[in-house]
């Protein structure tokens, strides 16, 4: 079974300085019918104007990944840590026992374009950590790239799930193939448009497939999808 998630049927909220869609229910958006799909509870697509982000809160108990597809994103947090992601760049943090962070696009000029996802962890109360990793285009061009996983295999970033998480960049008529049995895979087009399982999809939507021996994808224009292979 593949269900699409149409990028307008999205959650979504223009604050002025941040334009975001929200794929599952979070913060004022509240749906019943989508608070997630097995581990994953959100996936929220942001653009955040220049000088302005998400000031200092809190958080615990969740795998959050970030992924910048266009500008900058300037991280700061209570373990220390402090970056700037530029795009093609991933951070993972494993908010654990609790921490505190900030997201700012430190850009006077420049909006930030990037998605942020939380995976629920398979167990609470783990110690909290930090990782941010560049992933080149050729280790991900007409291939999906694992780019976090419970082992970092690969090089891949260390999450606390049973998950694992891919990326592809795809050339017109470019196709992968994901194996599917006993799994269930969610497919996010980041750009441009896909056939998957022959739905057409573009940027923003997403597919849920649980049932299914496989997954093919065949971009139909150049394309960027991630995709999470789920318990």
């Amino acid at each position: 079974m593949i269900r699409l998630r149409k990028a307008l049927d999205r959650g979504h909220a223009e604050l002025g300085w941040l334009n975001t869609y929200h794929t599952f229910s979070f913060s004022g958006y509240q749906d019943p019918a989508h608070m997630g799909f097995r581990a994953l509870r959100v996936i929220n697509e942001d653009r955040v104007e220049p000088g302005m982000g998400f000031g200092t809160h809190g958080h615990r108990d969740m795998e959050i990944i970030s992924y910048v597809l266009e500008g900058a994103l300037q991280h700061t947090d209570s373990m220390g840590n402090g970056a700037v992601l530029h795009a093609g760049e991933f951070q993972r943090i494993s908010a654990g026992t609790g921490i505190r962070h900030s997201e700012f696009n430190p850009s006077a000029t420049e909006p930030v374009h990037f998605y942020q996802i939380w995976l629920l962890p398979e167990s609470v109360g783990v110690q909290p950590s930090y990782e941010q990793k560049f992933f080149a285009d050729d280790e991900k061009l007409g291939r999906l790239r694992l780019v976090a996983s419970r082992d970092g295999a690969e090089g891949s970033l260390a999450i606390h799930q049973d998950a694992r998480v891919y990326l592809s960049t795809l050339r017109a008529a470019d196709s992968v193939v994901h194996p599917a049995s006993g799994r269930h895979l969610w497919l996010q087009v980041l750009r441009g448009k896909v056939e998957a399982g022959g739905q057409p999809a573009e940027a923003g939507d997403g597919l849920a497939v649980s049932d299914e021996p496989r997954l093919s994808i065949v971009a139909t224009e150049p394309a960027e999808v991630m995709l999470f292979d789920l318990a």
